[in-house]
């Protein structure tokens, strides 16, 4: 006899005709939560207060439209017959990469104009990065979504995972990897190692930013591969797979790079006269 399970509502509450996803609202708080650290520690490095909340301000919509960029140009064979659909992000469609390549750029800009070290910008906001992806995938668990191929609940109970993972990961009849889970345990993981990094270790500055460059990464290409929903740069590359080893090289690169050519001179604590 089949199982009956009922998935959690994905509406958290409607305010007349408009409907509060629990998406939108896990998302705003890990957005709320990363800023918070990332201004506390900016003030701790002598920063001016309002330094990340200026960046924000401009980083969440660049990362948002890049998000969408980055997913409509690796399924553009669907949104070049349907042209209409490519601003329909409330329907879905939005890549991590897009809104990281974004807000790195964003960043630079916002470096440039201020006259800030862009390396330190990015080695604060990197904890604060990391932690917001770790809770954004519970975005994903509650829509059903973003999960891994098809296991038994047997397998799922040998993880020891609580019932209402397990009952969420039931859909169409099936039990599935809870690969938001992977990488948020992995994220999480690595926000800890990266506090640890920068108050025992003290690295050079920019040294941080690329640790969660390389740590992140790492993750994402193995949780990529259990997937079922990959953007595809052919039938067999996932581009999610490809990027993240690209991103590990180019990072491992400019470390070294910088360290030869003296350009991470400042520690990661040294604060700026």
């Amino acid at each position: 006899m089949e199982q009956t399970i009922t998935p959690l509502n994905p509406i958290a509450f409607e305010l007349g005709p408009i409907q509060v996803h629990w998406y939108g609202i896990i998302i705003g708080l890990g957005i709320a939560l990363a800023l918070y650290l990332a201004v506390k520690e900016s003030k701790r490095l002598g920063m001016p207060e309002d330094t990340f909340i200026d960046l924000v301000v401009w980083a969440i919509p660049a990362a948002i439209i890049c998000a969408r960029i980055y997913y409509v140009a690796f399924e553009w064979e669907y949104y070049v017959d349907n042209p209409g659909s490519i601003i329909a992000i409330w329907n879905g469609g939005i890549a991590i990469h897009g809104a990281l390549i974004g807000s790195v750029i964003t960043a630079l800009i916002f470096a440039k104009v201020k006259g800030l070290s862009f390396w330190k910008l990015t080695d604060i906001a990197a904890p604060s990065i990391i932690l917001g992806q770790a809770i954004g995938r519970w975005g994903n668990f509650m829509n059903q979504e973003a999960h891994g191929g098809e296991v038994t609940r047997q397998f799922l109970e040998n993880l020891m995972l609580p019932d209402f993972i397990i009952n969420q990961m039931y859909i169409d009849g099936a039990y599935y990897h809870p690969t938001f889970l992977y990488e948020s345990l992995w994220n999480l993981a690595g926000f800890i190692l990266l506090l640890i990094l920068r108050r025992k270790v003290n690295l050079r500055r920019g040294e941080l930013f690329l640790t969660y460059i390389i740590w992140y990464s790492v993750g994402r290409f193995f949780v990529e591969g259990l997937r079922t929903d990959s953007l595809m740069l052919t039938e067999y590359l996932r581009v999610a797979q490809v990027l993240s080893i690209a991103l590990i090289v180019v990072a491992v690169a400019i470390w070294i790079y910088r360290r030869t050519k003296g350009h991470a001179a400042k520690k990661y604590n040294e604060i700026d006269a």
